[in-house]
């Protein structure tokens, strides 16, 4: 297969966490075309689980005003690497905090996904919490200083995945892949 070609970038838009560039590129059959790439450090999203006396998975959701939406949005923890440096790892343990208020006493890498290859380079890192103790939130911004932190079945949340309630792409993606391993966990 021939390859693609990057020509030239430069850039569009310098942003606090985000930067816009415009890239030419090469086709395989010669053609030249440019498009607008968000260029992004990542972001983490965790999925924390906490079990009852009888071992059944709950999970716990933030739902959070969005202004890209101009909507409320049911969602995992989860926050952007804007540290610089800073671990996948460390970032899941530090927006479990945040946002839900828990720390995480296992933390296990689920997937690292491209939320939306067409528009940008970032890369979502999905993690699941397990043996989660509470502790005080540390909310970030106004967004966060609002959202209502919620405590939901696992059951119940892959059902509100069927329904449409919870359509964020990170979630969706978090909650299927941590039912998933659920279950290879019974069945082992």
């Amino acid at each position: 297969m021939s390859e693609f070609k990057r020509v030239s970038e430069s850039l569009a838009y310098q942003g606090y966490v985000w930067h816009v560039a415009v890239a030419e590129f090469i086709a395989p059959d010669g053609t030249r075309f440019t498009r607008d790439i968000v260029r992004s450090p990542g972001a983490v999203g965790v999925v924390p689980l906490v079990f009852d006396a009888e071992g059944n998975a709950s999970t716990v959701l933030v739902k959070q005003y969005r202004p890209p939406y101009d909507a409320v949005v049911i969602e995992i923890p989860a926050g952007m690497r804007d540290i610089a440096g800073e671990d996948t790892a460390e970032v899941a343990r530090r927006e479990l905090i945040e946002e839900a208020g828990l720390i995480a006493g296992n933390l296990e890498l689920l997937a690292e996904t491209y939320p939306s290859p067409g528009m940008t380079d970032s890369v979502m890192s999905i993690y699941l919490a397990t043996n989660c103790t509470p502790t005080a939130t540390d909310r970030q911004g106004p967004e966060e200083a609002y959202m209502e932190i919620l405590h939901i079945p696992l059951v119940d949340a892959l059902a509100m995945i069927d329904s449409g309630e919870i359509c964020d792409a990170k979630t969706v993606t978090g909650l299927l892949l941590a039912e998933r391993r659920l279950r290879s966990a019974d069945a082992s």
